[in-house]
């Protein structure tokens, strides 16, 4: 496979973490790369040791300006981009009722139409060639939803369901659409990036209080390997069939499968009751 030949990934939010993890691996794999970050000269070591095989771009995915110039700088240099992750995103703590407006319509920008933005600047594209494949990253947090974390997962639900939406629009046109839910990994998402309300409402102290607390103290301790994930991430764009989801880590594996039997459970103890909605045949 010759240079030219080999796949071009366009990768957001790779300064750290799931990103910076998925960039390295597929540079190193001898793929190319537009590796993406708010901050490009934290991705400038990539493109030193990789040299034209990786593209350091400035994007914030909020700016719709830095989105349209990034994208046409991947497809100028590369020719075309294959593989879209969008993967730029952060966390945000607060009981429902401390959330700010403010703070909730920030995650949204940044998670979900961000997320929108990149994709439909990079479908022109794809559909032009009749191929591609996007993955968008979601979480665990978009099939499960826990206390301290409802505007969190608020983003992830839609990026649950827009991908859905997506998958089936596109595949008639030879596009692939993967969504992946991690669990807990050693990223900064805990850490660092971790937005959180100074609302604190004594009422919620042992619900929304208490999780805020043990998902702060989850950072650095986190079970899930950002570099294995970023190989899993590989071969499920390389497979014959790839997955419309692709969970990452067992805890991601155990909490989904119990959140489906929990589903199945509610709703056949409420069938009969469900049923009695329709006119009568």
């Amino acid at each position: 496979m010759t240079t030219s030949d080999t796949p071009v990934w366009f990768i957001t939010g790779c300064s750290t973490g799931l990103g910076r993890a998925l960039a390295a691996a597929v540079l190193e794999g001898g793929g190319r790369a537009a590796v993406t970050a708010r901050a490009p000269e934290q991705v400038a070591d990539l493109a030193a040791r990789h040299g034209d095989r990786a593209l350091p771009l400035p994007l914030d995915v909020t700016d719709q300006g830095q989105i349209k110039e990034a994208v046409a700088r991947a497809e100028s240099a590369f020719g075309r981009i294959d593989v879209l992750v969008n993967n730029a995103g952060y966390g945000y703590l607060a009981a429902v009722e401390e959330g700010e407006d403010r703070e909730a319509r920030a995650l949204f920008d940044t998670n979900v139409f961000g997320l929108l933005d990149v994709t439909k600047a990079v479908l022109p594209g794809m559909r032009a060639r009749r191929a591609g494949h996007i993955v968008n990253v979601s979480s665990l947090g978009g099939l499960a939803a826990f206390g301290a974390t409802g505007y969190y997962h608020a983003t992830k639900f839609a990026v649950e369901g827009v991908s859905e939406s997506l998958a089936a629009e596109v595949a008639p046109l030879g596009i692939k659409v993967t969504i992946v839910e991690p669990g807990a990994f050693r990223t900064n998402w805990s850490g660092p990036s971790m937005r959180q309300s100074p609302v604190r409402i004594d009422d919620y102290a042992q619900t929304a209080g208490a999780r805020r607390a043990a998902t702060l103290a989850t950072y650095g301790n986190q079970p899930g390997d950002p570099e294995r994930a970023a190989q899993a991430i590989i071969a499920a764009v390389g497979a014959d069939e790839p997955p419309l989801r692709l969970l990452l880590g067992r805890t991601a594996y155990d909490v989904a499968s119990a959140r489906l039997d929990t589903l199945r459970t509610g709703f056949d103890a409420w069938r009969d009751l469900t049923l009695s909605a329709d006119f009568p045949k």
